[in-house]
């Protein structure tokens, strides 16, 4: 049984755990702001990117498509990019990517794939090495940036095209959270490379000439297409990782709310008891004198 002393030092604890936990729903409150307005503000660009792909792949195909459209012509070698964050805390984020990961990657084992993993964020590391130790081809570390942007991006990405260049796999999905509110981030898998062709392209009636030709300018454009999925990921990340924060905190905050009054109430309970007890005796004493 724990004695006063203990009871107080647990609340004390406990109190100070709330403050921290306060504190950090607050920053993550207001971080979540301009990270959801980021991520938003990057979706119709994507959306209209996705546009102008469907309209130029409709006229390019067979030999002349680019690699990155048309790909290797197999579909053995399969690659994850998997996008979790820098930062703990964030209630089941992490633990729910990884398992849409391991989900996808146990599909395609089960029809004869080969599967290797490329892993960006650093909670992710840990269980997918764990599990697929020897299938791990890269990671990509954006922790030493303050907020991963269009650089971070484009390193990912550039690596992504070398390594498909170079034969290293061919496909690859990405893994990575959207944002749809503080209490919602739905893991999502999506082809990433070779480019999937957009099933409908733009319904304008107008006739578009391209200069100088269709190839050049898919040549230039599917890498771009390969950073800004990439760049939306990574945005998509911190709104999520901002938004699961802030309610895991809030949680915590709660829990500690609660605990701080069970112990109270336990404290005041014991307390008085010891004073009763004190009471009965000094008066037990004095009857006897």
């Amino acid at each position: 049984m724990a004695s006063l002393k203990e009871l107080k030092d647990r609340i004390g604890s406990v109190k100070s755990t709330q403050k921290i936990t306060k504190a950090k729903q607050m920053v993550a409150a207001a971080k979540l702001r301009r990270a959801q307005a980021a991520a938003e503000a990057a979706r119709p660009y994507a959306t209209r990117l996705g546009a102008v792909m469907a309209s130029l792949a409709g006229k390019v195909s067979g030999d002349s498509a680019p690699k990155l459209l048309a790909g290797t012509g197999a579909d053995q070698k399969h690659l994850l990019v998997v996008v979790n964050t820098d930062k703990g805390l964030c209630g089941g984020l992490n633990s729910n990517l990884v398992k849409e990961a391991k989900i996808q990657a146990n599909r395609l084992i089960a029809e004869g794939k080969d599967v290797t993993f490329y892993l960006v964020g650093k909670k992710g590391r840990a269980p997918i090495k764990r599990e697929y130790e020897n299938q791990i081809a890269k990671h990509f570390d954006t922790s030493t940036v303050r907020t991963p942007g269009f650089e971070e991006a484009g390193g990912i990405a550039d690596e992504l095209v070398a390594m498909f260049d170079e034969g290293a796999f061919d496909v690859a999905h990405l893994v990575a959270p959207k944002f749809q509110s503080a209490l919602v981030q739905t893991p999502t898998t999506a082809q990433l490379i070779p480019v999937p062709s957009p099933e409908v392209a733009d319904d304008s009636d107008a006739v578009v000439e391209y200069e100088p030709g269709e190839e050049e300018i898919l040549e230039e454009l599917l890498p771009r297409y390969v950073k800004t999925q990439l760049f939306g990921a990574l945005l998509e990340r911190e709104a999520s990782e901002h938004g699961a924060s802030m309610t895991a905190m809030d949680n915590a905050t709660r829990n500690a709310g609660d605990l701080i009054n069970k112990l109270t109430i336990q404290y005041n309970r014991r307390r008085q008891a010891a004073i009763t007890t004190e009471l009965i005796e000094i008066i037990a004493g004095a009857e006897a004198l």
